[in-house]
C-alpha cells in the first residue's frame, strides 16, 4: 500500500521505522512543526521528520492540518493514512481523502483510555496491563471501530519511556498485520462498547502536586506517570521540588504522623514521607534552581526536620 504517515514523537518514529522497512511504500510523512527545546530553546525537528529525511521521504508540517493540509494531501497518491501520536484532530475532509481512510495506532486497549496520554494515565492509575488498538479514525476522539488490538503486562520496572518503546514496537507490528488484512478485503471492524469507555484529559502542570492522602502505590504510579512531563512536585520548606522517582518503603516511626509529614530525612535512609497506608520515599528529586539528585545526596548538608509537612505548590503565582 501507499501510505501517508502522520506522527510526531518517539512513539510515532518507532511505528514509522517499521513501515519504512516493510513492503509498503511511505509516500509522505506529516508531523508537527519544529519546536524550541531546552534552556537555550534550540529549534528541534520531531523524530519522525529526522527519520523521514534519512529515507528521502517528503515531510509536511502543517500548523493546522484541517486548514493548510487538505489540498496538499489530496494531491498525494496514497491508499491509506496511518496516525501514531500525530497531535492534531483531523477534519472529515482529511479523513475522506484516501481509499481506506485513516487508521490510528493508539496506545491503549480501547475503549479504555481514550485521549492523548494513555501510557501516562495507565501508570498513574496503577494498571496491570496496557496494549495497542488499531482503529479506524472517525470525526471524534478515539471512538472509531476497531480492526485489531493486543494487550501486554505492565512490569513493576516499567516507565513511560520503556512502555512507549514496547508499545511502539507492538503497535508497528500490529499495524503491518492490519495493512495485510485491509488489503485482503477479508476483515470486520468492531464497534467500541461505549459503556466501557474511559477518557483521560491531557496532563497539566497545575495537576502535578503529590497528594499524600493517597496510598504509597498510588503515589508511586503518579510519580511514574508524570516523570517525563510535567513531573510530580511538592513543596519542601518553601522550595518547589520535582520528584522523578518514588518507592513504597517499610518504616517504624517513633510516633504517629499525619499524611504528608516527613518521618525520616537522613543521607542513609533518604527522604521518607507518611501517606495514607504507610510510607513513601522520594528517591529522586530536583529542587527549584538546582540539579536532579538522589534524596540521600540532597540530604548531605541539608537539615529537613522530622514532622515537616510537605505542602502543595501554588501555580497561580
Amino acid at each position: 500500500m501507499k501510505v501517508i504517515f502522520m506522527g510526531t514523537p518517539h512513539y510515532g518514529a518507532i511505528v514509522l521505522k517499521k513501515l519504512l522497512e516493510s513492503r509498503h511504500q511511505v509516500v509522505a510523512v506529516v508531523c508537527q512543526p519544529d519546536k524550541p527545546v531546552g534552556r537555550k530553546q534550540i529549534l528541534t525537528p520531531p523524530e519522525t521528520k529526522v527519520l523521514a529525511r534519512e529515507y528521502n521521504i517528503p515531510v509536511y508540517q502543517f500548523k493546522k492540518i484541517r486548514v493548510d493540509g487538505v489540498e496538499t494531501l489530496k494531491s498525494i497518491d496514497a491508499d491509506i493514512m496511518i496516525t501514531a501520536a500525530y497531535g492534531q484532530i483531523l477534519s472529515q475532509e482529511v479523513l475522506d481523502i484516501t481509499k481506506f481512510g485513516v487508521y490510528n495506532v493508539h496506545a491503549s486497549i480501547l475503549p479504555k483510555y481514550r485521549g492523548s496520554s494513555p501510557i501516562q494515565w495507565s501508570l498513574i492509575n496503577c494498571e496491570k496491563e496496557i496494549g495497542v488498538t488499531i482503529l479506524k479514525t472517525l470525526a471524534g476522539l478515539d471512538n472509531g471501530p476497531i480492526l485489531l488490538k493486543q494487550s501486554m503486562p505492565i512490569e513493576s520496572s516499567d516507565t513511560v519511556s520503556s512502555l512507549m518503546q514496547k508499545l511502539g514496537e507492538l503497535g508497528a507490528d500490529l499495524m503491518l498485520k492490519g495493512l495485510d488484512i485491509l488489503e485482503s478485503g477479508n476483515y470486520e471492524l468492531v464497534e467500541q462498547n461505549e459503556a466501557e469507555m474511559t477518557y483521560y484529559p491531557m496532563l497539566k502542570k497545575e495537576n502535578s502536586n503529590i497528594d499524600f492522602d493517597k496510598t504509597a502505590l498510588q503515589i508511586v504510579g503518579f510519580v511514574k506517570g508524570l516523570a517525563e512531563w510535567p513531573v510530580a512536585i511538592t513543596n519542601i520548606m518553601g522550595t518547589p521540588t520535582k520528584v522523578f522517582e518514588a518507592e513504597e518503603v517499610s518504616y517504624l516511626p517513633e510516633r504517629e504522623y499525619e499524611n504528608g509529614e516527613v518521618v525520616c530525612a537522613t543521607n542513609k535512609l533518604g527522604l521518607i514521607v507518611k501517606c495514607q497506608n504507610g510510607f513513601v520515599r522520594l528517591k529522586s528529586i530536583q529542587p527549584q534552581a538546582s540539579k536532579l539528585m538522589k534524596d540521600t545526596d540532597y540530604l548531605n548538608g541539608r537539615k529537613i526536620p522530622v514532622g515537616l509537612k510537605l505542602l502543595n505548590v501554588n501555580f497561580e503565582k
